[in-house]
C-alpha cells in the first residue's frame, strides 16, 4: 500500500504569523492522523516560522517552487540551499507558475533535479487545460510533460519524488475531474512512468489529484486505485477543512 499524501498548497495567502496560528492549530488534531502524510505549503517568508512551529511534530513543510541555480542575479527566486534544512518537499511546474511565470517542461526538469540535488522530494504537477481536454488530447500532453519533467533522473530517486496531476480548468474554478476521469488520467501517467523505468518503480510512486478538491468529493478521489492523495488549494487554508481530507483520505483507503 501506497502511503497517501495529503499537500495544502498555500499559494499567495497567509502572512507569517497568520501562517504559524494556523498550523500550532491543526498539529494537535493532525497529530492522530498519522496513516497518510501532511504536508504544508506556505508562501516563502512563512517558511521559517512554520518549520520552527512544526519542529518535532510529523507534519512536512514544502515550499511551493525554485530555481535550478544554487544562487545568482535571478530576482525573487529562491534556491535549493536557500530551502534546505527548512522544508521536505517543494512543488514543482504548479500550472500557475508555467501559465504566469513561463516555466516549461525544460526547466522542470532542472528544478527537480536541483532539488533532488539538495536532498529536497519535488511534487512534480502536471495538467492540461481546457481546450486541450476538450480536443481529446489530455494523454498525450500530459505524458510529454510526464517523460520530459524525468529526462535523466535515476531510478534511484523516484522513491523521493511525489507527482500531482491537476487539470488546469479545475483548479480554482470550482470544476472538478470524476474520480474515474483522474483515476484513468493518473493510470495513464503510472503507464508512462512504468515505460520510462519498470513496473515495481510505477506502483509505487505516489501520484496525487488536485483540482478543486473539497472534503464533498475527497472520497470519490481518494477511493480510485491509481490516486494517493491530493495536492490541494483553497480547501488547505481552512484549519478543519484540511483536517477533514486527511481524516477523509485515511478512512477512503480503509488504513
Amino acid at each position: 500500500m501506497r502511503i497517501p499524501i495529503i499537500a495544502g498548497n498555500w499559494k499567495m495567502y497567509k502572512t507569517p504569523q497568520e501562517a504559524v496560528a494556523f498550523v500550532n492549530a491543526i498539529k494537535g488534531p493532525l497529530a492522530d492522523l498519522t496513516a497518510a502524510e501532511r504536508v504544508v505549503c506556505p508562501p516563502y517568508v512563512a517558511l521559517p516560522g512554520v518549520a520552527q512551529a512544526l519542529e518535532g511534530s510529523e507534519i512536512a513543510v514544502g515550499a511551493q517552487d525554485l530555481h535550478w541555480e544554487d544562487e545568482g542575479a535571478f530576482t525573487s527566486q529562491v534556491s535549493g540551499p536557500m530551502l534546505k534544512g527548512l522544508v521536505k518537499y517543494v512543488i514543482i511546474g504548479h500550472s500557475e507558475t508555467r501559465e504566469y511565470q513561463g516555466v516549461t517542461n525544460e526547466m522542470v526538469n532542472k528544478k527537480a533535479k536541483a532539488a533532488l540535488h539538495h536532498g529536497l522530494h519535488p511534487i512534480i504537477a502536471v495538467g492540461e487545460s481546457l481546450a486541450i481536454n476538450e480536443a481529446g488530447e489530455t494523454q498525450s500532453f500530459v505524458e510529454t510533460q510526464i517523460r520530459a519533467a524525468f529526462d535523466g533522473i535515476p531510478a534511484s530517486d523516484l522513491d523521493k519524488i511525489v507527482i500531482a496531476y491537476e487539470p488546469i480548468w479545475a483548479i480554482g474554478t470550482g470544476k472538478s475531474a470524476s474520480g474515474e476521469q483522474a483515476n484513468g488520467i493518473i493510470g495513464n501517467i503510472r503507464a508512462t512512468i512504468a515505460d520510462l523505468y519498470d513496473d515495481a518503480v510505477a506502483h509505487a510512486m505516489r501520484i496525487q489529484y488536485g483540482g478543486s478538491v473539497k472534503p464533498n468529493n475527497m472520497v470519490e478521489f481518494m477511493s480510485q486505485p491509481h490516486i494517493d492523495g491530493a495536492l490541494v488549494g483553497g480547501a488547505a487554508l481552512k484549519e478543519d477543512s484540511f483536517i477533514e481530507l486527511v481524516r477523509l483520505a485515511i478512512q477512503a483507503k480503509g488504513l
